[in-house]
Order: C-alpha cells, then sequence, then structure tokens
C-alpha cells in the first residue's frame, strides 16, 4: 500500500504543477488539462491511418459487420437496463448487494472492492489497450469513409496513460452519409470485440492449458478461533497429508477429515512445515428459533450427555440412537459453560399449503424438529433428502417430531415434487443437526479447479456457442461468489496467495511464473474491452451507442411523412437518452434508495 500511496502523492504534485501551467497560459497548445486529466492532442500519424484505411472495400464490409453487431447490443442493453430497472423499483432487493455499490462502478483497484491492487498493472494495461483499439478504429474509419481527423492523442492521470482518443473535424463529419457515419461510430466496439475473442481464444488455449492445480488441499481461508487458526493453519497454505494420510485434493481432504475421530490431527504442509491440530466442535451456523435458539455462532460444543466430544464424527456417532440430547456448550466471547436440552433431528417450519400441513394437525410457521421419517433415523436436515429418495407422489410415510416438546407420530401422504422426481414433503428446513452446523477443523477451501475451469474456457462447452458461452462465464468470475454459493471466493486472477494452488505444465512450462502474469493480462483485457464494448453500445450520448441511436432515428424517421424531422429526431434522442440515464441511476442508486 506504501508504493501506491507514492504514486497518489505523485499524481498529486504533477496535477497541481499542470494546473498552474494551464492557469498561467504556459501549456503548449497541443496539451489540455481536464482535472487530473492531461491529454496530448497530435496530427500526426494521418499518413499511418491512411496507409491502415488502403483496403476501403475491406474495411467496410468490417464496419457493416461490427454496425449490425453494435446495433443489436445496442437494442439488448437498452432493454436489459430498462427491465433491470424496472425490477428494482416493482420489487426493491431486501438487502443491498455488493455489486451495487456506488463505488463498485468505478474501475479503479483498490476502490473497487472486486478489483484488488495486486493486479492493477494488469487492469490499467488492459484498459489502455482497449482504448488503443477503439479509438484506432475511429480514426481508421474515419479515413476509409473520408472524414478528416482534426488530431488523435492520449489521455494521462498526472504521467500514467489511461487511454486514447480520436478526433474526427466536425464540418467533415456533418458532410458524410449516414452509413459512412454509422460504420464510424460502430468501429470502436467491433474492434472491442474483436479483441475480446482473440485474447480469450489465447488464455482458453495455450495459456490456461498450461496451468494446473497443485496437489493438496487448498486453504482459502481460516475461521477466526478455530482449531486451524490456532494451529497456524491459514489462507494460502497448502495441505498435503492428514496423519498418514496423503491429500491429492480438497475432496480427499474431506473425506479424510469427516471420517477421523482423532482429536489431535498432525498435518502436513506444502512448505515442509508440520503442525497438529487440536480439534474441537465449533458452532459454524445456530438457529434464531427453535429449542437451540440459545447456542449462538462460534461456541464450542463440549460434551454429549456428559461425553466429551471433539468432531462431527464423534458427535454423530453421539446422537445417533439419542432423540433428546444435552449440549455442553461454552460461549466463544465469554469463555463460561452452559448446558441445554433438546431434541436431536431436523428442524423444519411445516409449510401452510404443503402435503405435511394438509395430513396431519401438525402447526405451520413454526418450528418442529423431525427425529424420524419413513423409518429412518434423522440426525439433521441432510437426511430428509436422504430418507425421501425413494419416494413418489402419493406415497406415504411415517413421521416422528417434536413439537413444542413432546413427541408426536403423524403419516404424510406426499406431494408433487416440483424440482425433483421424487416425493414431496412440505417443509422448509434448516441445514445442519436441529439448525446447528459444525466444523472440527475450521478452514474454507478454495475451489482451484472451478476457477480453473472457468479460465480455461471448460465451462462452456464445444464449438463457437460454447466458446461465447466461455467468454460470458468469465464476466461473473470477480463477483463469482455473490453469483454461485458454492464458491466462497471471488477470482482476479493468479496472483497473491492463490498462486500455491497452481502449477505450470504443458506448452509455457519454460516460462515458469510469468505464465501466471501472462494469463491475468489476457483475462483483464478481454475482461475490459468486452465491458468497454457493452458499456459504448448503450443508446445514450455521449457514447458510440447515442450517436447510433441518432444516425438510426434520422434513418427511420427521413422515411416517415413528418414535417419537423431534426424536431423529431431530437426527441428520440432526447427521449431514450433520459430513459438511458434514469435506468443507470436506478441500477447504481435504487437498491440502496428503495431496498
Amino acid at each position: 500500500m506504501d508504493a501506491w500511496l507514492w504514486v497518489l502523492a505523485a499524481v498529486l504534485v504533477v496535477w497541481m504543477g499542470v494546473a498552474s501551467l494551464d492557469r498561467n497560459g504556459h501549456l503548449p497548445e497541443y496539451v489540455g488539462a481536464m482535472g487530473p486529466m492531461v491529454t496530448v492532442h497530435t496530427k500526426r500519424g494521418r499518413v499511418l491511418l491512411d496507409r491502415i484505411a488502403t483496403p476501403k472495400r475491406a474495411w467496410r464490409a468490417w464496419g457493416n459487420l461490427g454496425l449490425g453487431a453494435a446495433l443489436t447490443v445496442g437494442v439488448a442493453m437498452f432493454a436489459f437496463l430498462v427491465v433491470s430497472a424496472l425490477n428494482i423499483v416493482q420489487h426493491p432487493p431486501a438487502a443491498t448487494s455488493p455489486v451495487s455499490q456506488p463505488r463498485n462502478v468505478l474501475v479503479i483497484p483498490g476502490v473497487n472492492d472486486f478489483l484488488p491492487l495486486d493486479v492493477a498493472p494488469e487492469i490499467v494495461f488492459g484498459l489502455l489497450i482497449g482504448m488503443l483499439v477503439h479509438e484506432g478504429g475511429h480514426g481508421i474509419l474515419c479515413r476509409v469513409e473520408d472524414i478528416d481527423v482534426a488530431s488523435m492523442g492520449v489521455v494521462l492521470l498526472a504521467i500514467i496513460p489511461m487511454g486514447a482518443f480520436v478526433e474526427p473535424d466536425e464540418e467533415s463529419q456533418s458532410e458524410a452519409a449516414r452509413g459512412s457515419k454509422a460504420r464510424m461510430f460502430a468501429a470502436g466496439v467491433t474492434n472491442n470485440f474483436f479483441l475480446t475473442a482473440l485474447v480469450f481464444l489465447l488464455l482458453f488455449g495455450p495459456v490456461a492449458g498450461s496451468i494446473s492445480m497443485a496437489s493438496g488441499a487448498a486453504v482459502g481461508s481460516a475461521f477466526t478461533a478455530s482449531p486451524a487458526a490456532q494451529a497456524g493453519v491459514g489462507q494460502g497454505d497448502r495441505i498435503v497429508t492428514v496423519g498418514n494420510e496423503s491429500i491429492a485434493n480438497n475432496s480427499d481432504f474431506d473425506a479424510t477429515v469427516t471420517s477421523s475421530t482423532v482429536r489431535h490431527l498432525q498435518v502436513g504442509l506444502a512448505s515442509g512445515e508440520t503442525t497438529t491440530v487440536n480439534r474441537s466442535l465449533l458452532v459454524r451456523a445456530a438457529p434464531t428459533a427453535g429449542p437451540f435458539a440459545t447456542v449462538s455462532r462460534n461456541a464450542t460444543v463440549t460434551a454429549v450427555n456428559g461425553t466429551p466430544v471433539y468432531t462431527r464424527a464423534g458427535f454423530a456417532t453421539a446422537v445417533a440412537n439419542r432423540s433428546m440430547a444435552t449440549l455442553t456448550v461454552r460461549n466463544g466471547t465469554t469463555g463460561g459453560t452452559t448446558t441445554v436440552t433438546g431434541p436431536i433431528g431436523a428442524l423444519v417450519v411445516v409449510q401452510p399449503e404443503g402435503p405435511t400441513a394438509a395430513s396431519t394437525d401438525l402447526p405451520t410457521g413454526e418450528p418442529i424438529v423431525i427425529t424420524r421419517l419413513d423409518g429412518r433415523r434423522v440426525t439433521a436436515y441432510e437426511d430428509v433428502s436422504a430418507a425421501l429418495a425413494d419416494t413418489e407422489d402419493g406415497d406415504t410415510v411415517s413421521l416422528t417430531a417434536s413439537v413444542n416438546g413432546a413427541f408426536v407420530e403423524r403419516t404424510v401422504t406426499l406431494g408433487t415434487n416440483p424440482n425433483a422426481d421424487v416425493g414431496y414433503l412440505g417443509v422448509l428446513g434448516t441445514y445442519g443437526t436441529t439448525g446447528m452446523s459444525f466444523t472440527d477443523f475450521g478452514v474454507h477451501l478454495y475451489d482451484a479447479g472451478a476457477y480453473l475451469d472457468y479460465v480455461s474456457g471448460s465451462v462452456g462447452g464445444d464449438g463457437l456457442s460454447g466458446f461465447i458461452r466461455a467468454i460470458a462465464a468469465t464476466l461473473i468470475l470477480p463477483f463469482i461468489s455473490l453469483v454461485d454459493p458454492t464458491l466462497s471466493f471471488n477470482f482476479a486472477g493468479f496472483y497473491g496467495w492463490n498462486l500455491n494452488f497452481f502449477v505450470v505444465e504443458g506448452p509455457l512450462a519454460a516460462l515458469g511464473g510469468l505464465t501466471f502474469l501472462l494469463a491475468n493480462v489476457l483475462f483483464w483485457t478481454g475482461w475490459i474491452n468486452l465491458n468497454l464494448a457493452f458499456f459504448n453500445c448503450i443508446p445514450a450520448f455521449p457514447l458510440d451507442g447515442g450517436h447510433l441511436l441518432r444516425t438510426s432515428a434520422e434513418a427511420v424517421i427521413a422515411r416517415l411523412p413528418i414535417d419537423d424531422k431534426r424536431r423529431a429526431v431530437r426527441t428520440v434522442t432526447t427521449g431514450v437518452g433520459l430513459v438511458m440515464g434514469v435506468s443507470l441511476l436506478l441500477l447504481v442508486f435504487g437498491p440502496r434508495l428503495l431496498g
């Protein structure tokens, strides 16, 4: 962080110097200042643009292809933003998503929660390349369509390159045909889409193909005050042995630890260190209602009916044949010990319109605890699904439950399950044992394989449609934990502590760690270019989509029997622009204001 403070200080110093020069009229004509941004203009390079634009027929064909794509995406973006905004107004979210935080709209590493400072160079590089390609497209199509270029140049944040621009000559642009202007405006997003496809082809192919998962269980984090944290196991560690067992991956680790009743567990790390994890039964999720509502999160269950327990396997054995149990609980904050007695089973609420409510007199809307179902012992809500696995609509099952402290037995006629091909019981449950979930080790594992599948394009499938789906899937990687509840971490690239979970093999093995840097550059260049293209397609000024909206409106209205065509065009563009502006404001600020 210190380095970034120095960078910020340098930016402020240069900004103040440029502002002083601008105020006193000492800046050269080719330098402009807009707050902290400095623009450097030049007329050089137009000869190069003319040379590149020489195959005009080919460029026009490319422009027509891009124009069709830009118009299609623009219409889709309009519909998406309007529908999303209306949905927020009609159904305000109960909680504000981190994605909708205003600061997370900004593509600024360290300010945006999902863009870490560690990959800031790759993000800045991707943004710079995206702007160069975007503005270069406008410049080339200007010359293809015989539109003069007044100037071109770069945009600097102090001395840091942040983008580029091409400034068409206004008079020449106004005299150009509508089709020529439309192709010129669409050229930027066309090039961004092309660059996106190119970099993801490289990423999904040889680059990600050279990256594999390292052996062992990847530790994404250790819970506070958990046995693992107390033993010094934490973020970035890779567990390669547990006791005498070698650990190949996360699944091996889960299976080994879950089945073990050993209290003092010897753990070997990839770093060569060995540590002992003194396991205890830490409560990770606690119910807010029901018989064990007094048990708090991060408390520790030390005994069942007076018998000490330290592991999940030991706890399962202790309660397997007990419908009622007394738990000894040590408070995680005060350290005090209490006992609480209650039924051991699945904490559920009977749904008013469900089969259980229709078949029995069990109360609805309040928690009960199912201890047996269809002749099977139920010790946790997960057992309910197992008990119903072989049932179907119309079957009858026996049910034993604790209701207000008393055990009752009922028979339920199952209904049709809308989500699975099994019988439907009609209860809503809380996972765990009577609403309590435990850990006896205390780590969140990092699913390196899932993230590698995304980065390698494996999630999309085969063919062109699979490639497009794979690219679309990478858009959510920086905030994927909010979209996919099975993943606990977001993915912003290969950097920092997660590098310990991957190795370089295959065709790029000779590059070593540079392969990770190359993967990050490709990922962020593609990610930013795709978002840049989508954003510029929004039909609102001063974006490219706004200019395309005007040319499209002019083309349509020119064919209509309207006297004041210019006013009609202005009405359409202003109306659409206002709708877009309101929709964007609702998307950014609506969840906070209305939720």
